[in-house]
C-alpha cells in the first residue's frame, strides 16, 4: 500500500466525519444559537489540549463575525482567571470525552454563577453533556489516525461544528460585508470594504477634452493623460467620455476622415459616475457589470473630481 494512500484514507475519514454532523443539527444546535442570541456578554469558549486549540479558533471566528467572544484554558481559572467571566455570559466547554478532569472542576463554578454551558462532546451520556444547558454532539465513528488514537477526525468534526454555529449566529444577525470589514480592517477585504473612491481617485493632469475638439488633438490628450481615456467638459460638468476602444473603433469606421470628426462623434453621454464616498467594493461591481475599466468621480452636482481606474481598486 502507497503511503499516499494512507492520505486519501486521512481525508475519506476526516470527510465522512464531518458529513456525520448534519443529522445532530437539530434542536440542540438551534438551542445554543439562541443562547448565544440572547447573551448579553460574553462568549468564553474553553477546552484542554487539542480541545483547546480548536475552541481557540472557534473563539476567533465567532469574534470575528460578531460575537464577542475569546478563549480561556480552564486550568486558568483556578488562578485567577475565573474573575473574566460574569452572570449574562455563556461558556462553550470541548471535550471529546466529556470527562476532562480540569472542565468538570470546573462546572460547578460556572453553574453557580448561573452561566448556560454549551457543551460539545463526543459523548452525550457524559458529566459535562449532562451539566450542559444544551449539547452539540460531536461524535465521531473513529479517528483518521491508524491507531484510532490521535485526535483527527473528532478534532475536524469539532472545528466544523463551530464554524456551523459562527455561520447559523451571522445570518441571524444579518451580518454583512461591510461589518465583516470592520473586523478585518487590516485585510484585503477590509481595505475593499471601507477604502472610497476620493481615497484612490487619480485627481491631477486629468485628460480633459471638450464636445468640438477634433480627434486629432484628442488624442494627444488621452496619450499624455495614460488612463485610456479622455473626459469631455462643458464648463465645470461633465458631458462624455471617450476611451482607447472608441479610438480605435472610429479609426476603422472613419480611416482618412478620422482627423476631421470630433469628440462628440464618439463619445459616450451619461458616462458612469460615482460618488466620493463610494466604497471601491461598489465600483468593482459596477465595472465588472458593465465591462469598463474606469469610472469617473462627481460631486452631488455633477462636477467632476476625479478618475478611478481598475488598478486603484486592487488594494
Amino acid at each position: 500500500m502507497r503511503v499516499r494512500d494512507f492520505a486519501i484514507q486521512c481525508v475519506k475519514d476526516e470527510a465522512q466525519a464531518v458529513l456525520d454532523l448534519i443529522p445532530r443539527l437539530d434542536e440542540q444546535f438551534d438551542r445554543a444559537v439562541e443562547l448565544i442570541m440572547n447573551c448579553h456578554g460574553k462568549v468564553i469558549v474553553t477546552g484542554v489540549g487539542k480541545s483547546g486549540h480548536i475552541g481557540a479558533k472557534i473563539a476567533a471566528t465567532l469574534a470575528s463575525t460578531g460575537t464577542p467572544s475569546f478563549f480561556v484554558n480552564p486550568l486558568d481559572v483556578f488562578h485567577g482567571d475565573l474573575g473574566v467571566m460574569a452572570k449574562g455570559d455563556v461558556v462553550i466547554a470541548i471535550s471529546n470525552s466529556g470527562q476532562t478532569d480540569e472542565l468538570l472542576r470546573f462546572i460547578p463554578m460556572v453553574l453557580h454563577m448561573q452561566i448556560p454551558i454549551i457543551a460539545m462532546t463526543g459523548n452525550p451520556q457524559s458529566l459535562l453533556a449532562k451539566y450542559a444547558s444544551c449539547h452539540l454532539d460531536v461524535g465521531v465513528k473513529k479517528e483518521a489516525c491508524p491507531l484510532n488514537l490521535a485526535p483527527t477526525s473528532s478534532t475536524t468534526a469539532t472545528l466544523v461544528m463551530g464554524d456551523a454555529l459562527a455561520v447559523a449566529l451571522m445570518e441571524e444577525r444579518h451580518f454583512q460585508p461591510q461589518d465583516f470589514a470592520q473586523f478585518h480592517p487590516g485585510g484585503e477585504l477590509g481595505k475593499r470594504l471601507l477604502t472610497m473612491a476620493q481615497d484612490v481617485m487619480i485627481k491631477e493632469h486629468l485628460p480633459l477634452l471638450t464636445a468640438d475638439m477634433q480627434l486629432g488633438e484628442a488624442i494627444i490628450h488621452v496619450s499624455k493623460g495614460k488612463l485610456g481615456l479622455g473626459v469631455a467638459m462643458d464648463g465645470d460638468r461633465i458631458e462624455g467620455i471617450i476611451t482607447d476602444g472608441d479610438i480605435r473603433r472610429a479609426m476603422e469606421k472613419w480611416q482618412k476622415e478620422f482627423f476631421s470628426r470630433t469628440v462628440g462623434d464618439i463619445m459616450t453621454r451619461q458616462p458612469k459616475t460615482v460618488g466620493p464616498e463610494t466604497k471601491i467594493s461598489e465600483i468593482q461591481k459596477l465595472m465588472n457589470k458593465h465591462k469598463i475599466h474606469s469610472v469617473l468621480v462627481a460631486d452631488a452636482d455633477g462636477r467632476l473630481m476625479g478618475v478611478v481606474d481598475r488598478y486603484a481598486c486592487v488594494l
